[in-house]
């Protein structure tokens, strides 16, 4: 409406097809801030980057594909990859949680303080795994993007749990001029940073099963002094009668 009253020539069908010509120009990637016109978005490098964001089903929504054909292989890439992917990073996931079961095996045989061994080796792997997939990227998006260190965080955890909004996009402004290594970092980053959640699962589903057959222990421990509790008590009612 201020767009109308300050140029009032426009028009609303003026101003509807000037908003659908500053969207096809942004799809095609055409800048904003300056008067070149970008490579375009669909590159091999941003290319990987949507194909990553398509199987792990993060789906930002800022890259698209427009034609017919495009929009059938999609589809079709989606309906094999999703699941493949799920296979593959549950199978990644569950490869790190054996390394890392193996190495609190050897040192637990080195040391007798088992707990503290395992306690401390699961710690140190998560803090090191939270610095690897939080840390590093904001302070590279902090420094590529120029966002600060809470938006880069914040786009960290809205990827990595694939939730994709979409409001924060990395390696999409085309007044930029990125690395060819950073699109290929992004993808490997945001497939490990999955494996690593899966690995998180399964870590808290290990965690949970230990914590249930703890408790099924202690039940049936009590059930039984219990049940040799009562057993005296009879024989002695037996006698008395």
């Amino acid at each position: 409406m201020k767009l109308l009253e300050k140029y009032p020539c426009v028009g609303q069908n003026g101003l509807r097809e000037l908003a659908e010509m500053i969207k096809a120009a942004s799809l095609s990637g055409l800048s904003p801030d300056s008067n070149d016109t970008a490579d375009g978005f669909w590159k091999y490098t941003s290319s990987s980057v949507f194909a990553a964001t398509v199987v792990t089903t993060i789906g930002y929504g800022n890259i698209i594909p427009l034609t017919t054909a495009g929009q059938i292989f999609c589809v079709m890439f989606a309906l094999f990859g999703i699941p493949l992917n799920v296979v593959i990073l549950n199978r990644v996931g569950k490869y790190m949680l054996a390394i890392e079961r193996n190495f609190c095996n050897f040192l637990e045989k080195k040391i007798d303080r088992g707990k503290c061994v395992q306690i401390s080796i699961h710690s140190i792997s998560f803090i090191s795994s939270a610095f690897l997939y939080f840390v590093v990227p904001m302070l590279l998006f902090k420094e590529y993007e120029g966002w600060s260190y809470a938006e880069a965080i914040y786009y960290c955890f809205i990827t990595l749990s694939t939730i994709g909004f979409g409001d924060y996009v990395a390696d999409h402004n085309p007044a930029k001029n990125y690395p060819e290594w950073y699109s290929c970092l992004m993808a490997a980053w945001i497939f490990f940073g999955l494996a690593w959640l899966a690995l998180l699962i399964n870590h808290t589903i290990d965690l949970l099963e230990s914590f249930n057959a703890y408790l099924r222990g202690r039940r049936n421990a009590q059930t039984q002094v219990e049940e040799s509790k009562e057993q005296p008590e009879k024989g002695l009612k037996v006698e008395e009668t």
